[in-house]
């Protein structure tokens, strides 16, 4: 199923500023908010939905990747390593966008003023970044990479929590387990509240009583991941794909972060990308210009055979249809454009330079008006 435009979901412009886009969400958030339509999953969903937009919208670099290769730029993995999107879960939205709402995600005034998951702050673990290198078949049909990362896991002594096996863990007396703290205010515009971590516990809401010694009470530990991300056909030098929850685990639980995945194009050794055309440039022999024939020419998936008519001229593109690259977005399929030049041979011995001496007195060989005209002609299209 193909997801929807994010500036349609947000109800803006392409051409909307950050702070449209901002003020869209915000509004968008209120009106389906898990706690002003409980049990309503429709709701949730666009909830999510929104949030989604608002994340790739609000990032200037992801909004640039989502303008110019739609949802395969920057859309998230699913759970094998593919490409897809649409995996965010509460804990990424409310954690993510707290700073719109000022504080708590959850208290809009009204309603959802009780924080979720007991009042704790859902930790994120950070991105990782690497760089993929691809080679233009693996482009043309798209191509499954195992990598190597390494990064924080959660530790396995203590499943993540920081506590050593069997130790007990208390309520903080400072938060009283919310793992933030309130103060209040008094301004000349009157009570202002505002929200902070504890402290004391750092947002834990608990205060660990024995430490796990293998990650000395941090919950996460460094160690190498063998990844597998699927990587669509089509894409190109510069892109920069994310695969959901492959990044960092967060310190004592929480949410993982991203693997943010840089294309790197190899330089293929015949062939020339443009977009999602492919170029190569041929050069015919003057027997061959001349009385036409049959050549071989590489493309992604190998030789393919190119009839050259007789009397071709140097500047001649033949297109090969389908031969190119397939579009990210699943838009249709490039073409190979064959660009023709003629070799003009620099040393010649005594016989070779007889026979192109008769070629030369023949009036077949001399180029009249039109042939000069149609000639300059095609070669200055080429550069219009």
């Amino acid at each position: 199923m193909s997801k929807r435009d994010f500036y349609e979901i947000l109800g803006v412009a392409k051409t909307a500023s950050a702070d449209e886009i901002k003020k869209a969400y915000r509004k968008k958030a209120i009106q389906y908010h898990p706690d002003k339509n409980p049990g309503d999953k429709e709701s949730e969903e666009k909830f999510k939905e929104a949030a989604e937009a608002y994340e790739i919208l609000s990032d200037e670099q992801k909004r640039q990747r989502y303008d110019q290769f739609g949802h395969a730029g920057v859309g998230g993995a699913s759970g094998n390593g593919g490409f897809g999107g649409g995996n965010m879960n509460m804990d990424d939205i409310f954690s993510h966008f707290g700073d719109i709402f000022g504080g708590h995600f959850g208290g809009f005034g009204g309603f959802g003023g009780q924080q979720r998951g007991g009042g704790q702050r859902v930790r994120r673990g950070s991105d990782l970044r690497v760089k993929v290198k691809l080679n233009l078949a693996e482009i043309a049909t798209g191509v499954e990479k195992k990598i190597k990362v390494k990064k924080q896991i959660a530790c396995s002594h203590c499943d993540g929590t920081g506590a050593a096996h069997g130790s007990a863990t208390t309520t903080c007396t400072t938060c009283n387990g919310q793992g933030r703290v309130t103060r209040v205010q008094q301004t000349i515009l009157g009570q202002m509240q505002t929200a902070a971590e504890c402290p004391t516990c750092g947002g834990d809401g608990k205060i660990i009583k024995e430490k796990c010694t293998h990650c000395n009470g941090e919950g996460v530990v460094r160690e190498d991941e063998v990844i597998t991300i699927n990587i669509p056909a089509g894409v190109m030098e510069g892109m920069q794909l994310s695969v959901s929850g492959k990044g960092n685990a967060a310190r004592r639980g929480g949410v993982n972060g991203d693997l943010l995945v840089l294309v790197e194009e190899e330089a293929h050794p015949e062939l020339i990308r443009d977009e999602n055309d492919l170029i190569y440039n041929l050069l015919l022999t003057i027997p061959m210009a001349t009385l036409g024939g049959s050549v071989e020419v590489p493309t992604v998936e190998g030789k393919v055979k190119v009839t050259i008519a007789p009397g071709t001229q140097p500047g001649k593109v033949l297109r090969l249809r389908g031969k190119g690259l397939p579009s990210v977005n699943r838009y249709g399929t490039g073409d190979l454009l064959v660009n023709i030049g003629v070799y003009i041979p620099e040393n010649l011995n005594k016989e070779e330079k007889s026979i192109i001496e008769k070629l030369g007195k023949s009036d077949n060989v001399k180029p009249n008006a039109a042939a000069s005209r149609n000639f300059f002609s095609h070669f200055r299209n080429m550069f219009e």
